[in-house]
């Protein structure tokens, strides 16, 4: 019992000239029955069609799918799916930039008394050091001797113009007393100008006075000792509301602090939570423990908050505040970090990014986004089978 194929029961040819032409007829015969048989298997033979999955439209710029496909796929705008990392750093308390002042020996001489002490609070104009001295004497005599000079000159001066109305003096002396009295005023302003830092006092007195309200941080002076210009400060003075608070951030989280971003400060010591902003990012990294300063002021500052005091510091988001769900990222070529960005026509395009700290299922984006792109955080390998997910 042979078995016939469903197809060939269903090709058999049943016309007479058929049959003739399929048993070797030669010329036009055997051409029909090649052309017969061909359209028989074209119709009757055909197989069933297999459905096939759509796969994505590519070109060098972009991707596009199909609605279906889009399905797949979850999109959302940069940032919004929560807030971008913080970053946290150990910080301290310490004066901030002109809030200390140091008074050295304007002159050479004996520190005769010294009236304040470190802690202590001082008003401006308050004396704090007085010391006797040579120098000082004699660049009062200057003074007064520069004045003395001034006074002549200027009447010597008043005399000539009066000649020269009534045409009997000279223009040449005239002149030379105009001379003496230029000469005699620039003397007498270098000689104010040395004696200023005197402050005060007769003869060789020096008073060394506060320049301003503020608390005496350290005091080198001892009365009986020599001092000399140029050495080592006197006394120091610090302004207690100009303090600030230094943070030491780690090397790879400076890039995402800026000047004007907001940061929290705890304050052990006080039990309290203070409002800081970003003053400036130190210049070097410290080369044992990898940090850089920061330097943040403080929202109304509380009058306890002293230097030296611990703080820990807490920045707000990434520089520029945008972030991701790390499921968006994805790594080509074994370091590129790529997103998947969808376009107002709908298509997908690859855009090469920069990372930051990830945190809590997120990550900073630093570079290669804006707040306004809607990005592929779920599915993203659809849309590049190559790539592989950042973790």
């Amino acid at each position: 019992m042979s078995s016939t194929s469903p197809c060939a029961a269903d090709c058999a040819p049943t016309d007479a000239g058929t049959r003739y032409a399929l048993k070797g007829a030669p010329g036009a015969g055997t051409l029909l029955a090649a052309a017969l048989v061909a359209i028989l298997l074209a119709t009757g033979c055909r197989e069933a069609p297999v459905a096939k999955i759509p796969v994505p439209v590519r070109d060098r710029q972009s991707t596009a799918l199909t609605p279906e496909q889009v399905e797949f796929l979850k999109i959302e705008e940069v940032g919004g799916g929560g807030n971008a990392p913080s970053t946290a750093a150990p910080g301290r308390v310490a004066y901030g930039p002109q809030a200390l002042s140091s008074l050295g020996a304007p002159f050479s001489g004996r520190i005769t008394s010294v009236s304040v002490r470190p802690g202590e609070r001082v008003k401006a104009g308050a004396p704090l050091v007085v010391l006797q001295s040579a120098d000082a004497s004699a660049a009062r005599a200057q003074l007064e001797l520069a004045t003395a000079r001034i006074a002549a000159a200027e009447d010597q001066l008043r005399r000539q113009n009066e000649m020269m109305a009534r045409g009997v003096g000279l223009e040449v002396e005239r002149v030379a007393a105009e001379t003496q009295v230029k000469e005699a005023r620039a003397e007498l302003e270098r000689s104010r100008r040395s004696i200023a830092f005197a402050g005060g006092g007769r003869g060789g007195e020096v008073i060394l006075r506060a320049p301003a309200a503020g608390i005496v941080v350290s005091v080198r002076a001892t009365a009986g000792a020599i001092a000399e210009p140029g050495g080592e400060p006197l006394v120091e003075l610090a302004d207690p509301g100009r303090v600030w608070v230094v943070a030491d951030v780690p090397e790879p989280d400076v890039a995402r602090i800026a000047a004007g971003q907001q940061a929290r400060v705890r304050v052990p010591a006080l039990d309290a939570t203070l409002e800081g902003t970003v003053d400036g990012v130190g210049s070097a990294v410290d080369a044992a423990s990898r940090r850089m300063p920061v330097y943040l002021s403080i929202k109304a500052p509380p009058a306890r908050l002293t230097p030296g005091m611990l703080a820990e510091v807490s920045f707000a988001g990434s520089r520029d505040g945008l972030s991701v769900p790390v499921s968006a990222v994805l790594i080509k070529d074994g370091h590129r970090r790529v997103v998947y960005v969808q376009r107002a026509d709908g298509r997908f395009e690859v855009r090469e990014v920069r990372t930051g700290r990830s945190s809590g299922g997120r990550i900073a984006i630093q570079e290669g986004l804006s707040a306004t792109d809607r990005v592929v955080v779920k599915g993203a390998l659809l849309l590049d089978g190559e790539a592989e997910l950042l973790l």
